[in-house]
C-alpha cells in the first residue's frame, strides 16, 4: 500500500461523532443574531393545470406569502436549460411545483396559513407515461461503422426492450437553505448543498446583482448522492426571493414526505436494443434510449450523454449507433443520482449480452469476456482507452473471491424445491471527471493554497464534503507534499466570498482534478516558501495533452481522459413460496487508481454497491393515475441495509492514472453503476435462465411472485 493510501482519522470525524456539526437545520439565530424565519412551500396538488387564482388567507404581522411576483430578477433558475421556474408561471407543470411560500415566525402558525390557502386550477391533460411523451428536450444520436450492412450480414439479430424506474438519494438530510440578506446589502445563502457556485449563479440571476452581491456556504451536509447538487440552487433562489421580501433570513427544510415526493430522483428509463451477431461474435448494436425527464430539463442534458456514451458496455463491437431522448412527462422533474444515466444503460447492455449468449448456447461470462475492450481500443466515440483496461485481471479476482465461474455453471443445472439459487456478473466503467470538454471549456477550474504566518496552511476550493471525504483527503494531499503534519493544513466549507471556482461537487471529479490541481499547488508553494510569511499560491485546471478533442455535437473524441472500471458478482437465494430474494454474497471489484485513503475509498464502494443492489432489488418507487409519487415514507419507500446484504465485500484493483493524484482516478459514482445488472441476472438463473428473461428493475419480490405464477412455469 502506497504511503498516501494509510488511512487516517477523517477530519470531521470527532465534531460529527459528538454531536457538535452544525447543519442548515441546526442554526438558532442568524450569523448576526436576527431571528430566522420559517419558510414552507406551496406546492401544486394536480399534474398540469393553469393557475387561475391563488386566494391567501389574512396575514398576520410578520408573516408573508411570496411567489413569481416578488422575483427580483428573472423567475427561472440557471440550471442547463432556463425552463425551472423559481415558483410557477401561468401553469404548474407536476405535483409538487412550488406556487409559493408562506414565510413567518412561528413554524405552526406559517404551516396554518398554509393550510388555508386555495388555488383555482383548470386542469389540463397531463402526459405522464415516458412512452406517450410528446416532447423531447435533448435528442443526441452517434455512432460509427456501418450498422445496417453489418445487420444485413448477421447470422442472427436480437431485439430487446428494458426499463428501469426511480431512485430517491435518500440522504439522511433532507433538503435545506437558509439565505441572511447582510447590512452591506448582499444575500447569504448557505445550506445542505453540493455546488456553492452553482447555487451562486442562480441566486445571482435570480434577485438581478451582480457577483458580489450574493455570496454561499455550503455547511455541513447530510449526504448528496447527486440530489443536492441541483435543487439546491431552486430551493437557495426559493429562500432568497423570499428573504428579499422578508427582509428578514429565512430558512426551508423539507420534512421526509416533502422530500420523497418532490426532490429530483434518478431518471426512469427504456432502452430498446438490437443485437447483431455473425459467426459467434457481436458485430453490431443498436440502441435506442429513452429517459424521462419530468416536467422540466434540470440535468438531464448530461445525464443523458453519460448514459448513451456508456450504452455499449465494455465491449469491443465494430458497428454501434446510439440514440438518446430525454423526454418531457408532468411528473417530478429528475436529475442528478450516483451513476448519472450509466446504472440505466449497462443495466441493458449487460442483461443484453447475457440473453444473446443463452440463446446461442454459450457461457455468458466466456462470452462477455471474448468482447471486452482493451487498452488502445476505440471508445463508443471514437475516442481511446489511453491506458490499461483491467476488467479481464478484475474478473479473475472476484472468480477467486468466490468461485463465480464453478457456481455459474453449477446454477444452471435445472433446480427444484423451495429455495433455488444464482450468481450473475456484470462488467462496467465510469468516466472520470466532466463529460467531453467540460472541465476545459467549462469548468475551468482554479484551486489555492494559503500559507499563514504561523506554518498553518488553509485550502482554497468550493468542493464540498458530502461525506466522501474530501476535507480529510485534500489536506492529505497538501501534506504529503509540504511535507507538514496533517493538523497543519485544513479544508473548511467553502464560501464563494473566499474561495475560487474549482468546479461543482459531481462526475468523481474532485479528488482526481481538484485533487491534482492541490498536489502541484503545494510543489509550488513548497518552492517558495519563507518562514514566517503569508504565502498564497494557485492552480489552474490544463487539459492533458493526449485527449482526443471531443465535438458535442458530434459525440466524436475523447469523452473522458480516463475511466474507473468495476465488476461485480451476485449470488443469490430466492425463495418460490414468497418471492423473496436473499443476498448470499456480494462481491465489488473496483480501480478508481490509488486509493488516497483505504478506509474512505473502500467505505465509499461499500456505499455504493449497497445502493446500487438497493435500486435492482427493493427501491421500487412509482406515482399513481394522477401523477402523485406514492412512496412519501420510509414505511413504503425500502432502502436496503447491512442486515440485507450481510456478505458483502468490497476489492481495490488499482491501475494508476499519471495525471491524477499518486495515481488516483474518480471513484464515488462506480460502485453502485453495475450492481442491478448482477442481481437481476443472478435471480434470472435461479428461476430459470432462458425460461425467464428479465429485463426490468427492480426487480421485487412481487415480481418474482408473477414471474413464477405465469402460463406453464
Amino acid at each position: 500500500m502506497d504511503k498516501i493510501s494509510q488511512s487516517v482519522v477523517k477530519k470531521d470525524h470527532a465534531p460529527k461523532i459528538e454531536g457538535r456539526s452544525v447543519y442548515v437545520g441546526d442554526y438558532v439565530t442568524a450569523r448576526d443574531g436576527r431571528p430566522i424565519l420559517t419558510g414552507k412551500l406551496l406546492h401544486a396538488k394536480v399534474a398540469r393545470a393553469r393557475v387561475l387564482s391563488v386566494q391567501v388567507p389574512e396575514l398576520p404581522a410578520g408573516y408573508f406569502y411570496v411567489d413569481a411576483k416578488d422575483v427580483p430578477g428573472d423567475n427561472n433558475v440557471n440550471i442547463v436549460l432556463d425552463d425551472t421556474p423559481v415558483y410557477c408561471r401561468e401553469t404548474v407543470e407536476y405535483i409538487g411545483e412550488p406556487i409559493g411560500m408562506v414565510v413567518g415566525p412561528d413554524e405552526k402558525e406559517v404551516q396554518r396559513i398554509l393550510s388555508g390557502i386555495k388555488v383555482n386550477y383548470e386542469e389540463l391533460e397531463p402526459i405522464l407515461d415516458l412512452r406517450a411523451a410528446e416532447e423531447a428536450f435533448f435528442d443526441y444520436e452517434f455512432g460509427h461503422g456501418d450498422v445496417e450492412q453489418a445487420f444485413r450480414e448477421a447470422d442472427k439479430v436480437y431485439e430487446e426492450e428494458f426499463e428501469t424506474g426511480y431512485q430517491d438519494q435518500t440522504y439522511l438530510e433532507t433538503q435545506g437553505m437558509m439565505a441572511e440578506p447582510e447590512a452591506d446589502g448582499r444575500m447569504f445563502v448557505h445550506g445542505s448543498s453540493q455546488c456553492a457556485y452553482y447555487i451562486h449563479g442562480a441566486v445571482m440571476r435570480v434577485l438581478g446583482c451582480g457577483p458580489t452581491g450574493v455570496h454561499v456556504l455550503q455547511d455541513v451536509t447530510g449526504g448528496g448522492f447527486g440530489g443536492k447538487e441541483a435543487f439546491p440552487s431552486i430551493l437557495g433562489a426559493q429562500v432568497a426571493v423570499a428573504a428579499c421580501k422578508a427582509k428578514a433570513p429565512v430558512r426551508c427544510v423539507f420534512d421526509r414526505r416533502e422530500d420523497l415526493e418532490y426532490t429530483s430522483k434518478r431518471h426512469p428509463s427504456l432502452c430498446r436494443y438490437k443485437m447483431a451477431v455473425k459467426d459467434g461474435r457481436v458485430i453490431a448494436v443498436d440502441c435506442d434510449v429513452i429517459f424521462n425527464a419530468g416536467a422540466y430539463s434540470t440535468l438531464s442534458a448530461v445525464v443523458l450523454q453519460r448514459g448513451i456514451i456508456a450504452a455499449p458496455g465494455v465491449y469491443n463491437i465494430p458497428n454501434v449507433h446510439v440514440r438518446g431522448r430525454a423526454v418531457k412527462t408532468n411528473t417530478t422533474p429528475c436529475g442528478a443520482y450516483r451513476g448519472f444515466g450509466g446504472p440505466q444503460t449497462f443495466f441493458a447492455m449487460e442483461r443484453m449480452m447475457d440473453h444473446v449468449a443463452q440463446d446461442l448456447g454459450v457461457d455468458e461470462i466466456a462470452f462477455k469476456e471474448a468482447h471486452l475492450v482493451k487498452q488502445g481500443d476505440m471508445t463508443s466515440t471514437q475516442g481511446r482507452y489511453h491506458f490499461p483496461v483491467p476488467l479481464q485481471a478484475m474478473i479473475d479476482e472476484v472468480d477467486a473471491k468466490c468461485q463465480l465461474k464453478r457456481k455459474h455453471e453449477e446454477y444452471k443445472k435445472r433446480q427444484t424445491g423451495r429455495f433455488r439459487r444464482g450468481i450473475g456478473m456484470s462488467a462496467y466503467f465510469h468516466g472520470a471527471g466532466f463529460t467531453g470538454s467540460g472541465e476545459r471549456d467549462l469548468i475551468k477550474a482554479v484551486a489555492k493554497l494559503r500559507k499563514y504566518a504561523d506554518g498553518t496552511v488553509e485550502i482554497l476550493a468550493s468542493n464540498g464534503d458530502i461525506g466522501q471525504g474530501v476535507r480529510t483527503t485534500f489536506p492529505k494531499i497538501v501534506a504529503n507534499e509540504l511535507n507538514l503534519p496533517l493538523d497543519k493544513v485544513y479544508y473548511d466549507h467553502p464560501d464563494t466570498a473566499r474561495v475560487p471556482d474549482s468546479g461543482p461537487t459531481v462526475a468523481s471529479r474532485s479528488l482526481m482534478v481538484v485533487g491534482e490541481l492541490l498536489r502541484r499547488a503545494a510543489i509550488k508553494l513548497r518552492t517558495v516558501w519563507v518562514e514566517g510569511q503569508e504565502q498564497e499560491v494557485e492552480e489552474r485546471f490544463q487539459e492533458p495533452d493526449f485527449m482526443i478533442p471531443f465535438y458535442l455535437d458530434k459525440f466524436q473524441g475523447d469523452a473522458y481522459p480516463t475511466y474507473a472500471w468495476g465488476v461485480d458478482a451476485i449470488e443469490v437465494e430466492v425463495d418460490t413460496f414468497t418471492g423473496v430474494t436473499r443476498v448470499l454474497n456480494a462481491v465489488g471489484n473496483f480501480d478508481v487508481g490509488t486509493p488516497i485513503d483505504y478506509n474512505i475509498v473502500v467505505g465509499q464502494m461499500e456505499g455504493g454497491f449497497l445502493q446500487g443492489i438497493g435500486y435492482a432489488s427493493i427501491e421500487k418507487m412509482d406515482y399513481d393515475a394522477k401523477g402523485r409519487i406514492r412512496n412519501n415514507s420510509f414505511s413504503d419507500y425500502l432502502i436496503p441495509t447491512t442486515k440485507d446484504v450481510p456478505n458483502l465485500t468490497a476489492m481495490l484493483h488499482v491501475e494508476k492514472y499519471p495525471y491524477g493524484p499518486y495515481g488516483a482516478k474518480g471513484a464515488g459514482e462506480l460502485p453502485l453503476v453495475g450492481a442491478t445488472a448482477a442481481y437481476v441476472a443472478a435471480v434470472e438463473q435461479a428461476l430459470g435462465a432462458g425460461k425467464h428473461p428479465l429485463r426490468h428493475a427492480p426487480f421485487t419480490a412481487e415480481d418474482t411472485v408473477k414471474e413464477l405464477t405465469k402460463e406453464g412455469n
